[in-house]
């Protein structure tokens, strides 16, 4: 396999027409260019598919984070999220230039600022008990998963205001310091794999989309324990926990492959 094959258009910034500096010699594009460092001003703003802001919300981006971008039509910017590496179409009014580096985490779920927010110093209406230093986590996924019972699921959405699946799973091991990534097929590839029967609190349960499906690559949830999950459901509309046999027998019913679970050091 070539370097360029690869590479995850996901997450690649590159088009026919236009690439990354870092790419060149990677990808074939007609021109290539360095990144411009920004980063997000709202408490959460969108990232579409296409330039247009009715195309479909491929993620979004969370007050703090960097958003490097590439290209610019009118007030809509061509990026990379670089926290998650999301590639996508933003409005330029939620950016503000640079990418500053933060001194706290957003650790509360009341605040004016979304879970996992990132701040400099201050922000107005949080206080001690909303933000922890950068470097400080949680140690237990489930627990901060717990905190977003009956958030709506939305699908494209990764906040303690509204989630998908993967969101849900990502916010819950960024609070806990580690790698989240935005998408169920890559989040199956975390950790080591365990059998069903040894399953307990805080493996990843993922069921994986049937092959060729292209509007969700599978579906992300947290094990409460051995019985029970805690996950972001279209089905139910909100995060809940449900028994692990019910969302089995569900997601088969929908071509799900069955779950594989995943232990994270």
């Amino acid at each position: 396999m070539t370097a360029a094959a690869a590479l995850d258009e996901r997450s690649t910034l590159a088009r026919p027409d236009l690439a990354e500096q870092a790419l060149e010699g990677l990808v074939r594009a007609r021109a290539y260019r360095a990144t411009v460092p920004m980063h997000g001003r709202i408490g959460v703003a969108d990232i579409h598919a296409d330039a247009d802001p009715a195309s479909a919300r491929v993620d979004q981006l969370l007050f703090g984070e960097a958003f490097d971008v590439l290209d610019r039509r009118g007030d809509r910017v061509w990026g990379r999220a670089r926290r998650d590496g999301v590639v996508g179409w933003m409005d330029s009014a939620d950016l503000e230039p640079g990418a500053p580096l933060a001194t706290h985490r957003v650790s509360s779920t009341s605040g004016p600022l979304p879970l996992n927010a990132l701040v400099r110093d201050a922000y107005p209406g949080l206080t001690g008990v909303d933000l922890a230093a950068v470097g400080a986590f949680e140690t237990d996924p489930v627990a901060v998963a717990e905190r977003l019972l009956g958030v709506p699921h939305s699908l494209g959405a990764r906040s303690s205001l509204a989630t998908d699946c993967s969101g849900l799973v990502q916010q819950a091991l960024y609070a806990c310091g580690r790698a989240g990534p935005r998408h169920s097929d890559l989040q199956s590839e975390l950790g080591e794999a365990v059998g069903r029967a040894a399953l307990r609190r805080g493996d990843l349960v993922i069921w994986l989309a049937a092959a060729g499906e292209r509007r969700w690559s599978g579906h992300s949830a947290l094990a409460m324990d051995a019985e029970r999950v805690i996950h972001a459901t279209g089905f139910h509309g909100v995060v809940v926990i449900e028994d692990l046999t019910v969302a089995e027998a569900r997601y088969a019913a929908d071509g799900f492959a069955a779950p594989v679970f995943r232990r994270l050091p």
